[in-house]
């Protein structure tokens, strides 16, 4: 395999060119991006505010009742001066619990009960805040900005029908590793934000807590070919073979070719 090179700068500049192609070639100047306050979304909205200008930007809040991290999500706002709001999906999930029977009591009006499920109840939180952004872009008229990274797609980190769902995917083609690189190259990004440590928000763990792998080994394992351990190659295989079913991808921009 060629040896590994990254210019992050590069990288930065190439997206910014790529996601003003995309507006120019489809018709937008608006751009939606849900804003949870870590580095995946941090970076998407700076490239997108570079891209098309801050006010074409819309940063989304989208806290499940309480968010304890929400002020690093209007801190990102903040820096970049893009326009924000809040949409609290706490009721919705509620509603939606209570409707399929999750709250554990019996419906009694079909045929079978649904039962209480912990994973079920955790990625029902992204697919709920896929659709108030599709709500709030179409009525803008505006694209939703995906902001999932390729270490998440290859080991199925992410949600089918939530975070995998957008118009175009910024990030899809780098590993989280190169996501943080690239962050750092823009200094009206706070940097702890881009450094910040990845988690749901939804589990009280980090990403790298509920995979079981750390991203600079899948970091390594995509751009080396391996991590350097063959039992954690094969792990991220399994992952990656297992969570193909995920994978239809939307455009995605690719700023290596």
């Amino acid at each position: 395999m060629e040896a590994y090179r990254f210019d992050p700068e590069a990288v930065r500049d190439r997206l910014v060119e790529l996601i003003r192609e995309t507006a120019s070639a489809q018709g937008f100047s608006r751009v939606v991006v849900g804003i949870s306050g870590g580095k995946d979304s941090t970076v998407t909205a700076a490239l997108c505010a570079r891209a098309l200008g801050k006010e074409n930007v819309y940063g989304v809040m989208l806290p499940d009742g309480e968010q304890k991290d929400i002020s690093d999500s209007r801190a990102v706002c903040g820096a970049l001066g893009i326009r924000q709001r809040t949409v609290n999906i706490g009721a919705i999930h509620q509603a939606l619990k209570s409707a399929t029977d999750q709250n554990g009591n019996t419906a009694g009006d079909g045929e079978f009960s649904v039962p209480v499920s912990r994973a079920s109840d955790i990625n029902v939180g992204p697919r709920l805040r896929m659709t108030v952004l599709r709500y709030i872009a179409q009525a803008l008229d505006a694209r939703l900005a995906g902001t999932g990274n390729l270490s998440e797609a290859t080991t199925g980190y992410c949600t089918k029908d939530g975070d995998t769902s957008c118009d175009f995917a910024v990030l899809g083609k780098l590993t989280s590793v190169e996501v943080v690189q690239v962050g750092l190259t823009m200094p009206e990004l706070p940097a702890e934000l881009v450094q910040k440590t990845p988690s749901d928000g939804l589990s009280g763990k980090s990403d790298e807590e509920n995979m079981g792998l750390k991203y600079a080994d899948i970091h390594r394992y995509l751009r080396e070919g391996s991590c350097g351990d063959p039992q954690t190659d094969e792990k991220i295989r399994k992952r990656e073979a297992a969570n193909m079913h995920k994978r239809r991808m939307p455009l995605t921009l690719n700023p290596f070719e």
